[in-house]
């Protein structure tokens, strides 16, 4: 009897076994994941960003700077670009300022690049604002598309750690003043085309005056006294050239004060849309209607103005299915008083404003830079924002408003957004002068960390801790039929007996791009036991028993390539 007491246990103990140590892992969960601010002593990134800052108060002052993570090298490892202002009809810098480019040793350091990959600007006429990283060639390197106060820059990547200059020859400078620019593929030709969001009619030789006439005191002038723009379209014509459509492809027909756009598909038809913000003027939402044309639908959608039908200073965007139903929602960050939006999707071209939490926890706040995220791997779209008043004299003026802000961390509780940047790291309690912000997993262990570039400050380098104890998968999608960042690509994922789904979008944010590797999140779940994507071309790859923390290379049409290594945990 005692023996098979005995047996009895030991059985026991190996059927609950897995249940315990899964109930362990769960607690060890419980933990909050945070966020660590990585010092520049730390990283080497020692570049700071100058905003011009004058007496004279010129708008693009308050709008820079930009910047991204993005593999330039093709090693595996996020390198960082970041974009500075410059010369130009209002502003002649004491020292001479450029952008910088760091590349990433691999081991949490980064080293400065800049001048032999040729990628510092700086040049006459161009004030920095942001910038767009993607491989529009298709060549397997990424380029870099810059945006300026002036005409832009496109840079093409020689694959051998140098850029060359080809706006000239591919026809996108788009001049006179351009804040966020977006690659997507529009027509599904497989080559990616170029959105550039463009901001007011300014010359800083202009005589608007802002401010206290008695004391001659000048402020920073409110966009609407400005006359607003066109944005820009450009057709990829895939000889390096492009075309622009901006008038043929309706995109020229609604007059904008524009700052950040998302690509994404708000009605799952195929085509990519566009939703954009625009600062006290309406924001839009382009559909693509197919065969070259959009439809500005974002008055008729809802998402042009507040509920109170009131322009509002709209600044960074992005879209994400946060409810988990299968369609694509929007988010929209103003100045402080007017209120953050999320818009949820109805399904039928119209959405609801539901911010919920977010909207008291981001009353006082100006949002720019935000991005929705995974940032503790459980699966849902979490959400971060960087804020930051654009006015540095505003606390002339208010009590309650500062021009330093914190940054917001809402988590995501089936489909509902909890504030819980109080428990996620000291770096929530500090302020920042935060515009535009890129996330990606620069240490490659998982989880993804974050760079926000502060105006006339130096940039913010977050590093992940903790969101990699619950498990997950990182793909780098490879197309062969689709366009090269596989914009538009449907990730459905099952593990641990939940399935969820992902649109991978493009731009978002405000003045930056991201990581191109997609982080599916598996919570406790130890494999992926099934995957399917969906291509833009309508190719489909199905994949399953995969296993957790790994990135894996996935080829449009062949399926799984290579296994790619990564930090350890």
């Amino acid at each position: 009897m005692k023996y098979i007491a005995v047996l009895v246990i030991l059985v026991t103990l190996l059927a609950v076994g897995p249940w315990f140590r899964a109930r362990a892992r769960q607690s060890a969960d419980r933990a909050p994941v945070t966020f660590t601010e990585i010092p520049a002593s730390a990283s080497k990134i020692t570049w700071t960003h100058d905003n011009g800052r004058s007496d004279a108060r010129h708008l693009p002052e308050t709008c820079g700077g930009g910047g991204l993570f993005f593999d330039y090298d093709n090693d595996g490892w996020l390198d960082i670009y970041l974009v500075n202002s410059g010369p130009s009809d209002f502003f002649t810098p004491k020292t001479p300022l450029r952008n910088a480019l760091y590349r990433n040793n691999g081991d949490g350091t980064f080293t400065d690049v800049t001048e032999k990959a040729g990628v510092a600007c700086g040049r006459m006429g161009n004030f920095g604002m942001g910038a767009a990283a993607s491989d529009f060639d298709g060549d397997g390197w990424q380029d870099l598309y810059v945006t300026n106060y002036g005409s832009n820059v496109l840079f093409r990547n020689n694959g051998n750690g140098t850029f060359s200059d080809i706006t000239e020859q591919a026809g996108v400078a788009a001049p006179n003043w351009s804040t966020c620019a977006t690659w997507f593929d529009y027509d599904n030709d497989s080559r990616l085309d170029l959105f550039v969001s463009s901001f007011v009619q300014y010359s800083g030789t202009g005589t608007i005056f802002c401010g206290d006439n008695r004391l001659g005191r000048r402020y920073y002038c409110v966009p609407r006294v400005f006359k607003p723009r066109p944005s820009f379209l450009f057709h990829n014509d895939g000889n390096g050239k492009f075309s622009d459509v901006s008038k043929a492809s309706g995109i020229a027909e609604s007059l904008g004060k524009s700052f950040g756009a998302v690509a994404t598909d708000i009605n799952s038809d195929g085509l990519l849309d566009l939703f954009v913000a625009n600062d006290t003027v309406a924001n839009f939402l382009f559909l693509n209607k197919g065969k070259g044309k959009f439809e500005e639908i974002g008055l008729a959608s809802g998402v042009a103005y507040s509920d109170a039908g009131s322009p509002r200073s709209g600044m960074g965007v992005d879209a994400a299915d946060f409810d988990g139903d299968g369609a694509q929602d929007l988010f929209v960050a103003n100045i402080d008083q007017e209120l953050f939006s999320l818009y949820q999707n109805q399904k039928d071209l119209t959405f609801i404003d539901k911010p919920g939490e977010i909207a008291q926890s981001t009353r006082l706040l100006s949002g720019w830079g935000l991005k929705f995220f995974d940032y503790d791997n459980d699966g849902d779209p979490d959400l971060i924002l960087a804020n930051g008043h654009p006015d540095d004299m505003i606390g002339m003026q208010s009590t309650k408003v500062t021009y330093r802000e914190p940054l917001v961390l809402f988590e995501n509780t089936g489909g509902k957004y909890k504030n819980v940047s109080a428990q996620s790291g000291a770096v929530f309690q500090k302020d920042f002068p935060a515009r535009g912000l890129s996330v990606g997993d620069y240490d490659n262990d998982g989880d993804l960390d974050v760079l926000i570039i502060n105006n006339g400050d130096a940039p913010l380098l977050m590093r992940n801790e903790g969101g990699n104890r619950n498990n997950w998968l990182g793909l780098q999608l490879i197309a062969t039929k689709s366009n090269s960042a596989a914009v538009g690509a449907i990730i459905t994922w099952e593990a641990g007996g939940k399935k969820r789904s992902r649109l991978k979008t493009a731009g978002g944010s405000f003045l930056a791009s991201h990581d191109p590797r997609e982080i599916l999140g598996l919570g406790v779940a130890t494999k992926v036991d099934s995957l399917e994507i969906k291509w833009p071309s309508g190719k489909l790859d199905k994949l399953s028993g995969l296993p957790a923390n790994k990135y894996l290379k996935i080829k449009e049409g062949e399926g799984l390539v290579a296994t790619a290594a990564t930090a350890a945990k």
